[in-house]
């Protein structure tokens, strides 16, 4: 592994994203992390927290205070989502364009603003932990955040696709149902989710692959589906 990597993760208050900085910090890598809230809980020489908020913007003063600290960075987890359990039919636009600001829009922004820090690393590494709700529709209740989870595992083809020949490699990860605030509050009564630490070894297997094995997406459940 080279040394002296550095990741920036969205959402790393809790869940997932927490599971990831870990993670990334026991494997070596610096962490720069986008927090609503809980800024001081990280005392760790290698973690930079920076005050953000994915609802609202300032990925371009994120990637400069990073870039200001660490001098590179050579992987994005755009991680931070929000689930609004409505249909296509009566979500109405304002939760809609809630749920794709954040789960859309804001890592786009994001990866954009990092894209010539990751390209200059010769092995950028973009990780969208999107859902299985981007492979298939599974309920009307959660038809509206499938619709933004679909644009989000596009988006890690586009800048798959956009960044191939400057060494950028995006995998777009997705998720059934996780052991976290969010999974258990939709299914209280599921015993075996899938855990954060487990995300977070697939986002660590993908952005420690070599730019010859490029992953697009990977696929993750905790129970049989008919395709997942």
């Amino acid at each position: 592994m080279k040394e002296g990597r550095v990741a920036l993760v969205t959402g790393a208050g809790r869940g997932i994203g927490r599971a990831v900085a870990e993670r990334l910090l026991a494997d070596g890598w610096a962490v720069s992390l986008g927090l609503r809230r809980g800024l001081e809980e990280w005392s760790d020489h290698n973690v930079q927290t920076v005050a953000y908020d994915a609802a609202k913007g300032g990925e371009e003063s994120w990637v400069g205070a990073a870039l200001d600290r660490f001098g590179r960075i050579d992987a994005v987890i755009a991680n931070a989502g929000v689930m609004i359990p409505k249909s296509v039919v009566e979500i109405d636009d304002e939760d809609l364009d809630a749920m794709w600001t954040v789960n859309v829009r804001a890592p786009q922004r994001l990866a954009r603003a990092a894209f010539a820090a990751l390209a200059k690393s010769g092995s950028g590494r973009i990780v969208i932990v999107a859902s299985l709700s981007g492979k298939r529709v599974a309920s009307p209740q959660s038809s509206a955040y499938a619709l933004t989870k679909h644009a989000a595992v596009a988006l890690a083809h586009g800048l798959r696709q956009s960044g191939f020949d400057k060494g950028i490699r995006a995998t777009a990860i997705c998720p059934g149902f996780v052991s976290t605030d969010m999974g258990r509050s939709l299914m209280p009564d599921m015993a075996d989710m899938t855990t954060p630490g487990e995300i977070a070894d697939l986002v660590a297997m993908a952005i420690n692959l070599p730019n010859r094995a490029s992953v697009a997406e990977i696929a993750v459940n905790c129970r049989a589906e008919q395709s997942f």
